[in-house]
């Protein structure tokens, strides 16, 4: 059995990623997984290293494996009946969530998803600057937030794959409907902006496929766990401004996002977290930290991007202190074709 996840999908493949009907489970053989199934009364054979479980249905399946100790090596392998090819290999913990979240799984696997815009204004004029692409689902009648479906992508080892069909969705959303010129902010997961190689591959694939000028892009990095080595992560942002697509560092000050990390990555956009931009017409704690920011570009060149704008009175302060660029609810709110821009959220 393979011990090691494939963290670079294989989408020629879809099925590699299903559980299948019926079938076997492999899991590795310790004294609490045989202790375990001797209390469930399972039926089993012991092999040199694993023991081998059949299965007639998921719900057999599940039933067998839910309650089982889980460890940090513990790693299964699943067969479909009168097949000797493994459709999956990973930890114990993912196969569960995978069952348990078949049907997010599944829109996941087949990307049956979409990119809504929400419009960025240059806040001196109120012109259209450009539009983050958010995912969304193409479920007929059924809204899934795209946290959820995060969530669910963590917790089953496919992170990686949905991180990979949303950039999928909002590119070719943007050849669509948005005219060159345009920019478009698109997220990217940490871990894909670290595994460079792989994403730029993929990502310049799809640049060239539908005809999207690199200059156009701003790839968007929030880090929601600690940077340990900032100075590789500026590198990798080199390489990819070098070709021509704008970085943005999101939600500063928020998490590990901090203005330190903004001084040293220097990227093209900052986009300052809602919290600071709530009610910053009021506060003076908030004043002093955008002010900082402002400081900070003026110094650097940065063009700031404040989040979250729902009353005038927000967006009238980030005015009077130069920031360049803005987005939220007063603006535009998500939408499935690009609006035009009627101040007030309408």
């Amino acid at each position: 059995m393979n011990h090691m996840l494939n963290e670079k999908p294989n989408l020629e493949n879809d099925a590699s990623f299903y559980i299948p009907e019926s079938g076997l489970l492999y899991i590795q053989k310790t004294q609490a997984v045989i202790e375990y199934m001797t209390q469930k009364s399972c039926v089993y054979e012991v092999l040199s290293e694993h023991l081998m479980v059949p299965f007639e249905e998921k719900d057999t399946l599940f039933d067998i494996i839910k309650d089982m100790p889980e460890t940090v090596d513990l790693f299964t392998s699943v067969h479909p009946s009168g097949s000797g090819f493994s459709v999956l290999s990973l930890p114990l913990s993912q196969l569960k969530e995978r069952i348990r979240y078949e049907m997010l799984v599944k829109v996941i696997i087949s990307g049956s998803l979409t990119s809504y815009f929400q419009p960025i204004i240059r806040i001196q004029d109120n012109q259209i600057y450009g539009y983050e692409s958010l995912l969304r689902t193409r479920l007929p009648n059924r809204n899934i937030p795209p946290g959820l479906l995060f969530d669910v992508a963590h917790k089953t080892g496919l992170h990686s794959l949905l991180d990979l069909r949303a950039r999928e969705a909002a590119l070719k959303a943007r050849a669509e409907k948005l005219p060159r010129g345009v920019k478009s902010f698109i997220n990217f997961l940490p871990a894909s902006i670290y595994d460079y190689k792989f994403c730029l591959r993929h990502t310049f694939t799809l640049i060239e496929q539908y005809d999207i000028s690199p200059e156009d892009l701003v790839f968007e990095v929030v880090e929601t766990e600690k940077i340990n080595d900032v100075h590789f992560l500026k590198k990798i942002l080199g390489i990819y401004r070098d070709l021509g697509v704008g970085v943005a560092l999101d939600d500063l000050g928020s998490g590990y996002a901090t203005l330190e990390t903004l001084k040293i990555l220097n990227p093209n956009y900052v986009k300052i977290d809602r919290f600071f931009i709530s009610h910053c017409d009021e506060n003076k704690v908030k004043q002093r930290f955008l002010q900082e920011v402002m400081e900070i570009a003026g110094e650097t060149g940065i063009y700031v991007l404040a989040e979250g704008i729902e009353r005038e009175e927000e967006l009238l302060y980030c005015k009077s202190i130069g920031m360049h660029l803005a987005q939220g609810y007063y603006i535009g709110k998500p939408a499935p074709e690009p609006a035009a821009i009627i101040l007030g959220g309408n």
